[in-house]
C-alpha cells in the first residue's frame, strides 16, 4: 500500500470511528435507567438474517452488558430491526446496521445507559473480531438501536462503546457484506439501494 493510500485509509477509519459516534438523535428518547430483567442463568442467540447473505448468529453476553442486551433483544422481539439495514460499511473495520431511517441519524424510542468503563460500567468485552457492539452520539448513554460488528480486531474501541455479544456462526456472511460493499465517501456510506436488508432478527433462549 504506498503512502497516499494509507494516508487515506487512516483517514477514512478516523473518520468511521467519529461516525460510530455521531450525533444521530434530533427527538428527545427515554432514558432506560431501571436494572436488567434477564435471567442470566440462560444464554441468548440472536440470528441475524440478511438477504441474500445468510444468518449471522450471534451470543449475547449479558453479564457484561445487561442493560444493552435487553435493550436489543426487545426491540429484536418487537420486530424493529426487521427490514433494516447495514448502512454504513468498512471493510477491515466494521458493518453498522439498526437506523430506521438508513443513514446513521436515527434510533428507537428510548436509550440505554452507556455499559464502558469510561462511562464507569465494567466490561471486560473486547472489540475484537466478531464482536457486536452499540454504536452512539457523544452522550455516553444515547444508543439506542444502532449496532455494529467489528470485522477485524479494533481494540481502540475498548472502554467507549458498549460490547455486548460476539459471532460464533456467520462471519463468513459479514466478510461478505464488508467484501460487496461499495462506500459512496470514506466514512463507509452505503447507497440506500444497496444497503444489506437485515429481514429478522431472532432470539433463542436455552
Amino acid at each position: 500500500m504506498n503512502s497516499k493510500n494509507k494516508n487515506v485509509w487512516i483517514w477514512g477509519l478516523v473518520i468511521a470511528v467519529v461516525v460510530i459516534g455521531a450525533v444521530f438523535f434530533f427527538l428527545p428518547h427515554k432514558q432506560t435507567t431501571e436494572a436488567s430483567s434477564l435471567d442470566l442463568s440462560k444464554t441468548y442467540i440472536a440470528d441475524i438474517v440478511v438477504k441474500d447473505y445468510g444468518t449471522i448468529e450471534v451470543e449475547l453476553n449479558p453479564k457484561e452488558a445487561p442493560l444493552t442486551c435487553e435493550n436489543f433483544i426487545e426491540l429484536a422481539n418487537e420486530g424493529f430491526y426487521d427490514n433494516l439495514t447495514f448502512h454504513r460499511i468498512m471493510k477491515g473495520f466494521m458493518i453498522q446496521g439498526g437506523d430506521p431511517n438508513g443513514d446513521g441519524t436515527g434510533g428507537s424510542e428510548k436509550t440505554v445507559k452507556g455499559e464502558f468503563s469510561s462511562n464507569g460500567v465494567e466490561n471486560s468485552l473486547s472489540h475484537e473480531r466478531g464482536v457486536i457492539s452499540m454504536a452512539r452520539s457523544s452522550d455516553k448513554d444515547s444508543a439506542s438501536s444502532q449496532f455494529f460488528i467489528c470485522d477485524a480486531d479494533d481494540p481502540f474501541l475498548d472502554g467507549d462503546y458498549a460490547a455486548f455479544g460476539k459471532v460464533i456462526k456467520g462471519m463468513d456472511v459479514v466478510d461478505k457484506i464488508a467484501d460487496d460493499a461499495k462506500p459512496t465517501d470514506n466514512n463507509g456510506s452505503i447507497s440506500k439501494d444497496e444497503q444489506p436488508v437485515i429481514e429478522t432478527i431472532t432470539i433463542k433462549e436455552q
